[in-house]
């Protein structure tokens, strides 16, 4: 009997238990719950009062670049996109503001930040390259939109100006894509700056001709075309005598867009004048030794 009752005892005793940790489980959570936000409710309400004020500065400062570019004159592509780059290096920067005002350990993720950074900067070197030489081609313009210009080994217009390649239109009807990288760091001759452009023309005449005449002759041919710019008037100059010929540099001017038609056009013209004024041409010889 004496057992029975010990036995019946011990189970109350865990019962009583037990219905004790049911009772004080919730109340401990509870207590935990207050403590952790009593501990980081003003890091949160700080943080949130942070991130709010910093967007607004963020959109402030967007808006400034956005008119300071305007200002400048800068290209529109151009515009869009260093105004999204300094807003999303700006939000990331408030970010992890907001973070580290948390308590989170920022160490480690600015350390795998560094390590995409280096990788993709090795991967993209080429790309990077050409992104830089568009972005400072975009900025100091070289060159704009239906200039002829010569870079690379090519010439022909542009067409196209974007942050990674220019496109040029060749006189051959082609498009030429050429990389800003290089193109940025490589000699470009710009022939549409000034408004006009000098044809460079050689053509050979007898060396019994009157250079006065022929000079005369080819002038007057030139200024009919109705493509050839009568300011500044086209020039007419001895390059070399010798091999037996007088070798002539004839030079009209005219606008960018005639260019090729003035280049052909002006040597069928003097040619004809040439022959109509009896300009004679050099007479090939050969001096041939027997010994």
């Amino acid at each position: 009997m004496s057992n029975n009752q010990s036995f019946t005892k011990s189970k109350t005793k865990i019962m009583l238990l037990q219905a004790t940790n049911v009772v004080t489980a919730p109340i401990n959570l509870l207590s935990q719950i207050t403590n952790i936000a009593i501990e980081y409710a003003p890091k949160l309400a700080g943080a949130i009062v942070v991130y709010i004020i910093g967007s607004f500065i963020i959109g402030w400062i967007g808006q400034a670049v956005n008119k300071g570019l305007n200002a400048k004159n800068v290209d529109p592509s151009l515009q869009s996109f260093l105004y999204s780059m300094v807003k999303v290096l700006l939000n990331v920067l408030l970010l992890l503001t907001v973070f580290g005002m948390l308590g989170v350990n920022l160490t480690s993720f600015a350390a795998i930040l560094a390590g995409l950074a280096v990788g993709v900067g090795a991967a993209l070197n080429g790309t990077l390259g050409n992104f830089a030489g568009g972005v400072m081609m975009l900025l100091f313009k070289p060159f704009k939109l239906g200039d002829l210009i010569e870079a690379q080994g090519h010439v022909g217009n542009v067409t196209e100006q974007g942050i990674f390649n220019t496109f040029l239109l060749s006189p051959e009807n082609k498009t030429v894509i050429l990389a800003n990288g290089a193109l940025s760091t490589g000699t470009i001759v710009n022939y549409t700056t000034h408004g006009n452009l000098r044809v460079d023309i050689n053509m050979a005449i007898d060396p019994g001709v009157s250079i006065e005449k022929a000079r005369k002759v080819a002038i007057d041919a030139m200024l009919v075309l109705p493509d050839v710019l009568h300011t500044p008037t086209p020039e007419v100059s001895v390059l070399k005598v010798g091999d037996g010929m007088t070798t002539l540099a004839i030079r009209p001017y005219c606008a960018q867009k005639d260019y090729w038609t003035v280049f052909f056009g002006a040597q069928e013209a003097v040619k004809n004048a040439f022959d109509k004024h009896g300009v004679a041409g050099p007479i090939p010889h050969r001096v041939i030794i027997n010994k």
